[in-house]
């Protein structure tokens, strides 16, 4: 599945950037422009699950073979698809990309939507946002990435308002005092069970199930509509110079449009994949918009 667990800025900046093994031959030696022998080589990071393998089916039915080269850490596809070793890959929402991108000093770009892997908020006391009293603390994960991706959801549902409208580097610090609920910073493992605790608590999908609750539990999740959850979404990733590639758009098309391969990653996802078919030019928009925050930040 391609639900991406974020690192923050600062980890990403020192994860070791691994060397792509069993890679002899390159992109270039592939259909690359769509007019070469080879098949067209797309990097993923979980091929064994089986929407994967109606992916290949439907774009052999369409003339366009795809070879699908699997990764084990999420540190390999972008220097792969940098050093022509791949042709895309789809493993990364457009935040990993935008850091990758600034600490590699690259211009991958994102040319196709797939799904947004909502964040929940979840409560063992209130059956809507709505009564959620007002003064009541709510809980979030306390690391960087999903802190202030929890704070977005929280302004969403209209809990809390954020200094200067929140963004990718929010913290509870950024909660105005005008907000509605109080906001606490926990550990992701605790968010949960500190629901006896709290009026809400925002809890990554990793400890949902483990806490006896049900994604259908979520009072709130990411609005996929809203520009602040842009940047959450999962995409295809090309070389810049590729980004125009009819073949590889095509490939994005039958990723969006083949009704077997969304139901395969609907059950790979525990039906938590929201389909967003967010236009490339959208996606590079909030691609720019996050790579000059990360160097704003640093």
């Amino acid at each position: 599945m391609s639900v991406i667990k974020p690192l923050s800025v600062t980890a990403f900046a020192l994860a070791v950037v691994l060397g792509v093994s069993g890679c002899a031959s390159t992109a270039s030696d592939s259909a690359g422009e769509g007019g070469g022998d080879g098949p067209v080589r797309i990097g993923v990071v979980g091929a064994g699950d089986p929407y994967w393998a109606t992916y290949v089916e439907a774009a052999a039915a369409e003339g366009i073979d795809v070879e699908l080269v699997d990764f084990t850490e999420y540190t390999q596809p972008n220097p792969a698809l940098s050093a022509d070793e791949l042709d895309l890959n789809q493993f990364q929402h457009i935040i990993y990309l935008a850091t990758y991108n600034v600490s590699s000093a690259d211009d991958l770009q994102p040319i196709g939507a797939t799904a947004i892997y909502p964040l929940g908020l979840y409560s063992s006391q209130y059956d809507s946002v709505e009564d959620i009293p007002e003064g009541a603390t709510v809980a979030v994960p306390n690391d960087e990435s999903n802190q202030a991706r929890g704070l977005l959801v929280l302004q969403s549902a209209g809990l809390v308002e954020l200094e200067d409208g929140g963004s990718i580097f929010s913290t509870v610090a950024d909660v105005l005092p005008e907000s509605k609920v109080t906001v606490e910073a926990l550990d992701a493992a605790f968010t949960a069970t500190s629901l006896p605790d709290v009026a809400a608590a925002i809890i990554n999908n990793d400890f949902v199930t483990d806490a006896g609750l049900s994604f259908d539990d979520a009072i709130a999740t990411d609005d996929p509509s809203d520009p602040n959850a842009v940047p959450y979404v999962n995409i295809f990733a090309a070389k810049a110079e590729d980004a125009d590639n009819p073949t590889y758009q095509r490939l994005v098309e039958i990723f969006q449009t083949d009704q077997a391969v969304l139901d395969g990653l609907q059950e790979a996802s525990g039906g938590t994949a929201v389909f967003v078919t967010t236009p490339a030019s959208d996606l590079v928009a909030s691609l720019t918009d996050v790579e000059d925050d990360i160097r704003a930040n640093q």
